[in-house]
């Protein structure tokens, strides 16, 4: 939302310089540099926002304050793992339901791991297809089920897990809508 607003003030300022330009040229009146420098700032600063979410995004900043327990806990065949779905309501009545499914490492002291991100649909279901791969069903309109290896796989709806540069590390293949 503030990159919004500083994007708009950088519009609004890019404007008002580009009227003041004309004005100087035509009026031969001296350039406004000191607008000039206040367009260039919101425009370094609203680039800046956009090379923070796009390439430094991570999970960390799902906003858990009104989180809704989804399906789960559904535990692996060997024990291993334990998959649990979470929802996150956004946008009030107008908004929708995004939903996450973390899983927990029983072999590695119980850490967790979010595997999936998403728009929520009509129909979640997770279930195990093996070992160490889970189907996550999430069927409606727009069908994001997918099957993934929980130890190297994850997916990101709008791809900001994909591409950032914090979370390379943490999966070997990671899948977008």
């Amino acid at each position: 939302m503030i990159g919004l607003l500083i994007s708009f003030t950088t519009l609004i300022i890019f404007l008002i310089l580009s009227v003041k330009i004309i004005i100087s040229l035509i009026k031969k009146k001296p350039f406004p540099k000191r607008l000039l420098f206040v367009m260039l700032f919101g425009i370094v600063l609203v680039s800046s926002i956009y090379v923070y979410e796009v390439y430094f995004f991570t999970f960390n900043n799902i906003d858990k304050k009104f989180m809704q327990n989804g399906p789960g806990p559904v535990l692996s065949p060997t024990g291993a793992y334990t998959a649990n779905a979470y929802f996150e309501p956004y946008g009030g009545a107008a908004g929708g339901v995004n939903m996450w499914v973390e899983i927990t490492m029983h072999h590695d002291h119980d850490n967790n791991k979010i595997i999936y991100y998403s728009d929520a649909n009509d129909n979640v279901l997770l279930d195990w297809a093996d070992k160490k791969t889970l189907f996550i069903t999430n069927a409606g309109p727009y069908n994001n089920s997918i099957k993934l290896d929980v130890e190297h796989e994850i997916y990101h709806d709008r791809g900001l897990a994909c591409r950032s540069w914090l979370m390379k590390g943490e999966y070997v293949t990671c899948y977008q809508e």
